[in-house]
């Protein structure tokens, strides 16, 4: 499934170069016209990442995501620095159907494995940013990629299996806003490992070949970001070359 993502600062439609608030490109685009959008081309899920709700969790931008939400175009999944389960239940609240959780559940993952349970799998993706060392090790980063955790993808996946988790986002940093093409070898490899895991793969789509080659790897969903922002290819096409890969 191709899933077009979208992430928010101060109601605004930006794009971070891996992960750096530093480099921003910022569309002149309103977050409820490319609902809209990427609607009219075939899009059956939306990402949405609050970025001014992960720097600040009291300017969490809940009423814009309700617009978005509110349109019935699609489903949405919608995260950004959730540390609560507050912001887990306002999310769910404002009508989103699944809530992605990042850093928390490896700094907290008791916590957020009962998040998993109370409110189900179907309901809670874990996003997994990780950076690849030269001996192959997957760590996952935190804050924003600012901290490397020390911890294993394989180590988080393992426990999180414990409560049946279903949906993962998972990114090569060292992909992401590049357009150079995903990690297929990656996520060839941790779908195999995981395959009861749902996997979405995010970081480096930047032509539909790139599409296309993720096709056998075994993913579920291809986040597709910064190329559809800057006309790469549209919506409509990148479901065309998933469905014909």
């Amino acid at each position: 499934m191709i899933i077009p993502a979208i992430d928010l600062i101060d109601g605004s439609v930006v794009r971070l170069y891996q992960g750096d608030y530093n480099q921003k490109t910022e569309y002149s685009l309103d977050p409820v016209d490319v609902v809209h959008r990427y609607a009219d081309e075939g899009a059956e899920w939306l990402h949405i990442v609050d970025l001014t709700g992960a720097k600040d969790t009291s300017k969490r931008q809940l009423s814009l995501i309700k617009q978005m939400v509110d349109t019935k175009r699609m489903a949405f999944q919608a995260g950004g620095g959730i540390r609560s389960e507050r912001e887990v239940e306002q999310l769910l609240e404002s009508g989103v159907s699944r809530v992605v959780v990042g850093s928390l559940a490896v700094k907290d993952p008791a916590t957020v494995k009962q998040w998993v349970s109370r409110y189900g799998a179907e309901h809670i993706v874990l996003a997994l940013d990780i950076n690849i060392d030269e001996a192959g090790n997957k760590f996952i980063a935190t804050h924003g990629w600012q901290e490397n955790s020390g911890v294993s993808l394989e180590a988080i996946l393992d426990d999180f299996s414990e409560v049946g988790a279903q949906h993962v986002l998972c990114t090569d940093i060292s992909r992401d806003g590049t357009l150079q093409g995903a990690n297929v070898a990656l996520y060839e490899e941790v779908s195999k490992r995981f395959s009861q895991v749902a996997w979405q793969a995010s970081g480096g789509i930047g032509g539909l070949p790139d599409i296309a080659a993720l096709k056998p790897s075994g993913v579920s969903g291809v986040i597709l970001g910064r190329a559809l922002l800057e006309g790469k290819f549209t919506v409509k096409e990148a479901i065309a070359c998933w469905q014909n890969a």
